[in-house]
């Protein structure tokens, strides 16, 4: 059987939601992907998004893995680049090339944005992700902060 790549658009509210799901239990993380689902409107909005770039990978009308990924213009040259913010593949799916299949497509998608650069974050505890990485890019050692939100007058 083969896998077909293809990226979401405004319609396909159900593949997202099926997407999130899969991500749920990639990640073992139902409460971010499962929890407060956005209702259809924010969705439709969110997908018709240029710079919200989503892709599925489907194996007989089933989506067995996906990438969320955002193009980020710069300022400092007439640029962007583009953040690889999740990957997953569905566990019985693994280690098929589906993961590199959905990189290779947003490569493309890239090239044809005119971005400069794609970029991806691995935690040291995920070996397969680092080397999957490692296998396509070049790897740079960085430090990661999430610094919270505060309202004005705090």
């Amino acid at each position: 059987m083969t896998v077909a790549i293809r990226r979401l658009g405004s319609g396909d509210i159900a593949a997202m939601r099926g997407l999130n799901a899969l991500y749920a239990d990639a990640f073992d993380d139902p409460a971010t992907y499962r929890r407060d689902h956005p209702d259809d409107a924010w969705l439709a909005r969110q997908l018709a998004k240029d710079a919200v770039i989503l892709l599925v990978a489907e194996k007989e009308g089933r989506i067995v893995g996906g990438l969320t990924a955002y193009e980020l213009p710069k300022l400092e040259a007439a640029r962007s680049e583009i953040y690889l913010y999740d990957l997953a593949v569905d566990a019985a799916h693994r280690r098929c090339g589906i993961a590199t299949a959905l990189i290779a497509e947003l490569q493309h998608i890239a090239a044809e944005t005119g971005a400069w650069a794609v970029f991806v974050q691995a935690d040291y505890i995920d070996p397969p992700a680092i080397a999957l990485y490692t296998k396509l890019g070049i790897r740079e050692d960085v430090l990661h902060f999430d610094l919270p939100p505060v309202p004005r007058g705090r």
